[in-house]
């Protein structure tokens, strides 16, 4: 365990907590130890890491493409309504399936008005920005890091 990681989160929480979107994004590449550092934190703080591919895929299985698309939001918010705070989300890639029309940044910081939350994001950050996936796939995103607080695997956060 990367105690600095940790130690960088628990430090952004509590600048979040005063924030109008309270969402801290825990980033690294696949297979960095993102889930490893999550779990640490739910234990500290007695709370789960909630896989969203899971929960959010079993929601909107019995549902029209349609309604998948409308429901996205409403479906996450009920999940992370029932966690005890801070919420710990990982497996975000269904967030970025082009069939479902979010933008997943968004979308956590709309969720996150509301609750405090810590996210897995599986890409980097470089230059001033938050990337997901590499330029030319479909699911690409990439957004200016000024207004987000994050924490990179490495150890680096926006609020060093």
């Amino acid at each position: 365990m990367n105690g600095s990681v940790k130690d960088h989160i628990i430090n952004a929480l509590q600048t979040a907590e005063k924030l109008y979107f309270r969402l801290v994004m825990l980033v690294g590449d696949a297979g960095s130890g993102k889930t490893k550092v999550l779990r640490s934190l739910g234990d500290e703080f007695n709370t789960e890491v909630i896989n969203v591919n899971l929960q959010l895929s079993r929601a909107l299985l019995e549902l029209t493409d349609t309604q998948r698309v409308l429901q996205v939001r409403q479906h996450l918010e009920a999940i992370v309504d029932k966690a005890t705070p801070p919420v710990l989300l990982d497996n975000l890639e269904i967030l970025f399936d082009s069939t479902l029309q979010q933008d997943p940044l968004r979308l956590l910081q709309g969720i996150s008005r509301n609750k405090l939350i810590v996210a897995s994001w599986n890409g980097f950050s470089d230059q001033g920005k938050l990337v997901y996936a590499e330029a030319g796939h479909p699911e690409y995103r990439h957004y200016d890091t000024a207004d987000i607080l994050w924490v990179n695997m490495d150890g680096t956060s926006s609020i060093d």
